[in-house]
C-alpha cells in the first residue's frame, strides 16, 4: 500500500512539471513576446552604418521616392552619395535645404522623405516600378561603401503619404504675375476726346 501511494504521488508530481510550462504559455495570451508582430520592412548595415525601414513609394501623378532611416554609428560623417535601384533606376537626393549633399552626422541619423527632411527621388515613377513589386535598392555612403538591401514598392497612400514623393523639398516657385493696365502718371495731362457729333441741324427763328 505504501509503494503504491508512493508511486502515484511521484506520477502526479512529474504529470504537474510537464504541464507547467503549457499553463504558463496559456497565461500568457497574446501579449506574450513570442507571438509579437514584427514589421515587415527591410533593414541592412555595413561598417558604422545601417539603414531600416526602407521602402520605394509611388505617385501615379508623378515621381517615386525611397524613404528610409538611415543610422551613422561612426565617430566621421558619412555622406549619402547615391541610391539605385536594381543598378539601374538612380535617385536625386536632396537636402533639407534643397542641396544635392546628403550627410548622417557622427553617431547620429536621418529619415528619408517627409517634410523638412532630405529626399532621394526616382523621376521613372510608374514607367519601371510596380506597387507590391521588390527592388533590390543599393544605398553608396563616402566611407562605409555600398549597402545592398530588397525593398517592397508601396503606394504613397495612408500611412506612408506624408514620405512620399509630394514631401520632396525644393526651391519655391514665384507667383505668376500677370499684364497690368498702365495708370496716368500724376501731372500727366489727360489725352482730349473727340467732340461729340452733332445730331442735327437747329432750325432758325424767325
Amino acid at each position: 500500500m505504501v509503494r503504491s501511494s508512493f508511486r502515484r504521488g511521484a506520477l502526479a508530481a512529474v504529470l504537474a512539471l510537464s504541464l507547467a510550462p503549457l499553463a504558463a504559455a496559456c497565461a500568457a495570451g497574446n501579449d506574450a513576446q513570442t507571438l509579437e508582430v514584427k514589421p515587415d520592412s527591410a533593414a541592412s548595415s555595413t561598417g558604422n552604418v545601417k539603414v531600416q525601414n526602407a521602402f520605394v513609394l509611388t505617385d501615379p501623378t508623378g515621381p517615386a521616392s525611397v524613404t528610409a532611416r538611415v543610422f551613422n554609428n561612426g565617430a566621421a560623417p558619412q555622406r549619402l552619395q547615391s541610391i539605385a535601384l536594381a543598378g539601374t533606376v538612380s535617385a536625386t537626393l536632396k537636402a533639407a535645404d534643397g542641396s544635392s549633399t546628403v550627410v548622417i552626422p557622427p553617431h547620429g541619423s536621418l529619415l528619408l522623405g517627409g517634410k523638412g527632411n532630405p529626399s532621394a527621388t526616382i523621376e521613372a515613377g510608374g514607367e519601371s516600378l510596380r506597387n507590391g513589386d521588390v527592388q533590390q535598392a543599393t544605398f553608396t555612403f563616402s566611407q562605409a561603401g555600398a549597402l545592398s538591401l530588397p525593398v517592397s514598392v508601396l503606394p504613397a497612400v495612408s500611412y506612408y503619404q506624408p514620405y512620399g514623393p509630394s514631401s520632396t523639398p525644393g526651391t519655391a516657385t514665384p507667383l505668376p504675375t500677370g499684364t497690368t493696365t498702365p495708370t496716368t502718371k500724376p501731372g500727366t495731362p489727360a489725352t482730349p476726346t473727340t467732340p461729340a457729333t452733332p445730331t442735327g441741324t437747329a432750325t432758325p427763328t424767325a
